[in-house]
Parts: C-alpha cells; sequence; structure tokens
C-alpha cells in the first residue's frame, strides 16, 4: 500500500474535528485516538500502562473530574446519543502530540499508519497556522499583510474543507 493509499484512509480533516485544546496544549481524547487507530480504547490505554517508560509527564493528561465532567456535558450535547455505558465514568485521558508519536511506536497496523500520517499532518498544520497568525499581527507592511492572510485563508480553508475547490477568475 502506497502512502498516499495509506493516507486517504483516514483524512487531517478527520483529526481536526477531535482535537481539543486543554490547558492550552493541542490534544485528543483517548476514546479518539482508538478510534483513529482502529481498535478498542482499552488496547490504547493498555498499550499505555505497559510502556510506562515511553509516556513521561507531560506525553499524557489525565483530566481531573471538574475537566471530565464539562467535557463529558458537551460530547452529550455534540453526540446526541442515548444509551448505557456510552461515556466513561473515569476520568479522560488525553494525548498530546507528543505522546501519540510515542504511541505510534506501539500501535502497529495499516490503520495506525494512516492516523499518524493524519495526526502529524493536522498538528504541523496548526502550529503553522499558529507562527502564521502571530506573524500576521506583527506585520506593518500592508501588501506583505495581504499576503500573509492570503496564505493563512487558504491553509485554514484546507483544514475545514479539504475538498472545496476553487476556481480562479480573471479581474478585469
Amino acid at each position: 500500500m502506497s502512502k498516499e493509499e495509506i493516507q486517504s484512509l483516514i483524512t487531517t480533516n478527520e483529526v481536526e474535528k477531535m482535537m481539543l485544546s486543554i490547558r492550552g496544549k493541542n490534544v485528543l481524547l483517548d476514546r479518539d485516538v482508538a478510534a483513529l487507530y482502529g481498535v478498542e480504547t482499552r488496547i490504547v490505554n493498555q498499550a499505555v500502562k505497559n510502556n510506562p517508560a515511553k509516556f513521561p509527564q507531560g506525553y499524557i493528561i489525565e483530566l481531573d473530574e471538574e475537566e471530565s465532567s464539562v467535557l463529558r456535558s458537551k460530547i452529550l450535547t455534540l453526540e446526541r446519543k442515548e444509551g448505557k455505558g456510552r461515556h466513561s465514568k473515569y476520568n479522560y485521558k488525553v494525548f498530546t502530540e507528543k505522546g501519540l508519536y510515542m504511541l505510534a511506536t506501539i500501535l502497529k497496523s495499516k490503520q495506525a499508519t494512516a492516523a499518524t500520517f493524519a495526526i502529524i499532518e493536522t498538528f504541523a498544520k496548526v502550529r503553522y497556522l499558529k507562527r502564521e497568525l502571530k506573524e500576521l499581527h506583527q506585520e506593518t507592511d500592508k501588501r506583505k499583510q495581504m499576503s500573509k492572510m492570503q496564505n493563512f485563508g487558504e491553509v485554514l480553508s484546507d483544514i475545514i474543507m479539504p475538498d472545496l475547490e476553487t476556481v480562479e477568475t480573471e479581474s478585469s
């Protein structure tokens, strides 16, 4: 299977929809990571438990009761799905970018590889957008500012609506 075929299995758009900002870091919930990797959440958490040396402090964040409660509330609102056992009674664990890279060294399959590519690309785009936004605010030259704004918009559009095709028009 080629890199392009693997990457097409999971898109950066899917990863972007799952990304959360917690304690100032971009993270993914353990259950979302499991879904991306095509395994049960318990498999992800077991991999972490069996490889503690690969996950030093800051690679995985265990949310406190309040954070988990707020997140459960948001998830229920977004999903509107009922069902016993649907939401964990335990506090959520979230993976930082570094934690996701380490998890990729443990879970190996075609889907895990595809998920890792999508995760890497998504985090890279988010970092790029942060840098561009900071530079945009610092730029004083109007021409350069417009160019940066257009570039920022293109990257943001690529993340939000990757299938949207632009049509060039000629202005008179």
